[in-house]
C-alpha cells in the first residue's frame, strides 16, 4: 500500500507538470494573439506596403529587414490567395512548407474563432502556432495575405533559454520539494492510520500460529467504541473466543465419543461372550448333556441374545434421536389414560417380583400436546428404571398433576436412592448409579433416551433423591395448545 501511495504521488506530480506546461503554453498563445491581433494590418498601413493598389516589393523587403532587428520574435510571410508562400522574413534554409492552410486564416479574418487560433508554421511540417493575418493590398481587392507568425525561431530560442534559467529550475525544485514533503507526510499519516491494522494482523498471525490456543486481546474493554478498524478488532476478539469455545466443545465431544465407543464395546461384549460360550458348550457337549442342562444352556443363551438385542435397539434409538431422524408428531391426548394403560401393562411383572404399583389420583387432568408413542416410551423407560432399583415388597408410584402450563409426571421408587454426586449424571448415556442392586443387565441408555424425547417435545426432566429413601424422576409435557376463538 505504501508503494501504491508513492506511485500515486509520482503520477500526480507528472500529471501536474504536463497540465501546467500545457496550460501555460495555451495561455501564452492566447495572450500573445490577443495583444497582436491587428499586427499584420498595422504593418501594411504603417510601412506603406501598398502603392498604387499593389504590393510594394521594395517596401516589403525593407520591412522584413527592419522587423528582423526590431522584433526578432515574429516572422512575416506573404501568401497568395491559395496559401502559397511568395516571400518571407525567415532564413530561407529553414522554411519547409510551400503553402499554409487557409482555414484558420479565413476564420481569423471572419473574427468568429475562439482564441487562440493556431495556423501552420512554415518552418515545420506538422507544428502550428498563433498568428496575425490581413488581406493585401486591400480587403476589397485582395491579391494575397500578410501572414505573421507571432512566435518565431528566435522567440523559441529565447524561450528555451528562459526555461533553463534559475527561476524555472527553482520552480521545478519547489514543486519537487512540495511533492516530496506531501509524500513523506502522507506516508506518516498512512502509518498512523494503518498501525491498528498491522497490530490486528499480528494478533491474527499469533492466534493462528498458536493453533488457536492463545486468546488475542485487541481492546481493553469490550464496550470500546471506535471506527471500523476498532469494530473489526473487537469482532475478531469475540470470534476468537467463539472459536476456542467451539474447539473445546469438539474436544469434549470427541472425548465423549471415544468413551462411548469403549463403553458400547464393553457392554456389547459381555452378552455376546456369554451367548457364544453357552452355544459353544452346547455344540461341544451336546451329546453328554442332560435335557435339563441343555434347556438351561438354551435359556441362558436366549436371555443373553435378548439382552444384546435390547442394547442394540437402545443404541440405534439414541443415535436416531441425537441425529434428529425421529421427530415428534404432537397432538392433544389424555395423558391420564396413557399412564393407566402403561401401568396396567406392568401389573403382572410387579406381582411376579412382589412389588406394589400404585397410581394416586390427582383429579381430572387436561389434555397434553405431545407425541403419544414417544411419551409412552418415556414412561416405560422410567418404570423399567424403577423396577431395577426397587427391592422385593417395594412400591412404585406414578403421579401426574398440572403445574402451570405443563403436566408433571413423577415415577417414584423406594429403593436405595441415588447418591448426590450421581444425580447430575444419571441422564448421561451408559451411566450406572453406584447404588444399583443388580448386575448390569442394561446399557444405561433408558434415562438418556427419556431426556432426549422429553426435550424434543418442549418439556424437561429431572431427578430428586435421598440415599436410603428411594428416588423420584419427573418429566413435564406442555398442555394442549389453545384454539383461537373466532368472532
Amino acid at each position: 500500500m505504501a508503494v501504491v501511495l508513492v506511485l500515486l504521488f509520482a503520477s500526480v506530480g507528472l500529471l501536474y507538470a504536463l497540465i501546467s506546461t500545457s496550460a501555460t503554453v495555451h495561455y501564452m498563445d492566447e495572450l500573445n494573439q490577443k495583444l497582436n491581433r491587428d499586427l499584420a494590418r498595422n504593418l501594411v498601413a504603417d510601412r506603406n506596403l501598398v502603392a498604387e493598389g499593389r504590393i510594394d516589393q521594395l517596401a516589403l523587403k525593407e520591412t522584413f529587414a527592419q522587423y528582423m532587428v526590431i522584433n526578432p520574435s515574429i516572422e512575416i510571410y506573404l501568401l497568395d490567395l491559395s496559401g502559397k508562400i511568395l516571400a518571407y522574413s525567415a532564413d530561407p534554409g529553414k522554411v519547409k512548407r510551400n503553402r499554409v492552410s487557409l482555414e484558420p486564416i479565413n476564420e481569423f479574418i471572419r473574427q468568429g474563432g475562439k482564441m487562440p487560433l493556431l495556423g501552420d508554421d512554415p518552418r515545420s511540417h506538422d507544428r502550428q502556432k498563433a498568428f496575425s493575418v490581413t488581406q493585401v493590398p486591400s480587403t476589397e481587392h485582395p491579391e494575397g495575405y500578410l501572414y505573421v507568425v507571432l512566435r518565431g525561431e528566435q522567440y523559441e530560442a529565447a524561450d528555451k533559454l528562459a526555461r533553463e534559467s534559475f527561476f524555472l529550475r527553482l520552480s521545478g525544485w519547489s514543486v519537487a520539494a512540495s511533492l516530496g514533503f506531501g509524500l513523506i507526510a502522507g506516508l506518516l499519516i498512512f502509518r498512523l492510520l494503518t498501525r491498528r491494522l498491522h497490530r490486528l494482523s499480528m494478533l491474527m498471525d499469533r492466534f493462528h500460529q498458536s493453533d488457536f490456543s492463545a486468546l488475542p486481546v485487541y481492546a481493553e474493554s469490550s464496550r470500546m467504541l471506535g471506527d471500523e478498524v476498532d469494530r473489526i478488532g473487537v469482532n475478531f476478539e469475540q470470534m476468537a473466543v467463539r472459536i476456542q469455545d467451539q474447539l473445546g466443545q469438539l474436544k469434549t465431544q470427541d472425548s465423549l465419543r471415544r468413551r462411548l465407543v469403549a463403553q458400547v464395546s464393553h457392554d456389547l461384549r459381555t452378552p455376546l461372550t456369554s451367548l457364544q460360550g453357552y452355544l459353544e458348550s452346547l455344540s461341544i457337549k451336546g451329546d453328554s448333556l442332560t435335557s435339563e442342562e441343555r434347556d438351561e444352556y438354551l435359556g441362558i443363551a436366549l436371555r443373553q441374545s435378548r439382552r444384546l438385542s435390547q442394547q442394540l435397539n437402545e443404541l440405534f434409538e439414541l443415535a436416531s434421536l441425537d441425529a434428529r431422524e425421529t421427530e415428534p408428531h404432537s397432538e392433544p391426548f389424555p395423558l391420564a389414560e396413557l399412564i393407566q394403560d402403561v401401568v396396567q401393562k406392568y401389573r403382572l411383572r410387579a406381582e411376579s417380583q412382589n412389588i406394589k404399583m400404585q397410581m394416586p389420583s390427582s383429579g381430572a387432568l387436561p389434555f397434553v400436546h405431545a407425541d403419544i408413542g414417544l411419551t409412552e416410551r418415556v414412561l416405560e423407560n422410567l418404570i423399567e428404571n424403577a423396577f431395577t432399583h426397587t427391592p422385593e415388597k417395594g412400591v412404585i408410584s406414578v403421579l401426574a398433576e398440572p403445574v402451570g402450563d405443563f403436566i408433571s409426571v413423577s415415577v417414584r421408587d423406594n429403593g436405595k436412592g441415588i447418591e448426590a454426586q450421581d444425580l447430575q449424571h444419571i441422564f448421561e448415556p451408559f451411566f450406572q448409579s453406584g447404588n444399583s442392586g443388580q448386575s448390569r443387565q442394561h446399557a444405561g441408555l433408558g434415562l438418556a433416551i427419556a431426556r432426549r424425547i422429553t426435550e424434543m417435545q418442549g418439556g424437561r426432566i429431572f431427578a430428586r433423591s435421598e440415599p436410603g429413601e428411594g428416588a423420584t424422576i419427573t418429566f413435564t409435557l406442555p398442555l394442549k395448545k389453545p384454539v383461537p376463538v373466532s368472532g
